[in-house]
């Protein structure tokens, strides 16, 4: 019916935060600030090895022409961009920003960072590793936009309205403010 959805994949070892950040990307679709775009499907893990584990199943068995049934859920559950939380235990948000990009894939997946601690250092560190945003917790309606620029889904072209500017339109017309 509308475009696309924007599949997020929420990696936060904070069972509340994972569900703010599942409730903001909801809100920004139903009248938020989503402004009729596309919506979100989020997938919400706790720890940067089951985002791994998510993802290299997803991936072998795209590659794999013969997966179990069970496994149709994983494969059909694609990821269009990861937003993590930088500080967790066993595996940081820098670490699975790594680990997601040495898979090596053509079409990598857009790696998003979130923390609540604003240190340029960490900041610069996530960026320079590729990263495509740092975003300071706590998320807000704005940041819903920066995620769907990152994640790449573009808008189905029906969906695209044409607008010329305000400005350029009242020009035409000489209508004066």
């Amino acid at each position: 019916m509308g475009a696309e959805a924007v599949r997020v994949l929420v990696v936060d070892d904070s069972p509340v935060d994972r569900r703010v950040v599942e409730l903001l990307l909801r809100a920004a679709h139903c009248g938020g600030g989503g402004g009729g775009a596309a919506p979100f499907h989020v997938t919400a893990v706790d720890s940067g090895k089951k985002a791994m584990e998510l993802l290299g199943q997803r991936r072998s068995n795209r590659l794999s022409t013969s997966s179990p049934p069970a496994s149709a859920d994983v494969s059909e559950q694609a990821i269009d961009i990861v937003l993590t939380d930088y500080c967790m235990p066993e595996m940081t948000g820098y670490d699975l920003l790594k680990a997601i990009k040495a898979l090596g894939s053509p079409n990598p997946i857009p790696v998003v960072v979130m923390s609540s601690e604003n240190e340029p250092q960490r900041i610069s560190r996530c960026l320079t590793a590729g990263a495509e945003d740092f975003i300071l917790k706590p998320l807000k309606i704005n940041d819903v936009q920066r995620l769907r620029k990152c994640s790449g889904v573009k808008p189905k072209t029906a969906m695209v309205q044409w607008q010329l500017p305000l400005p350029v339109v009242c020009m035409k017309k000489k209508w004066k403010f």
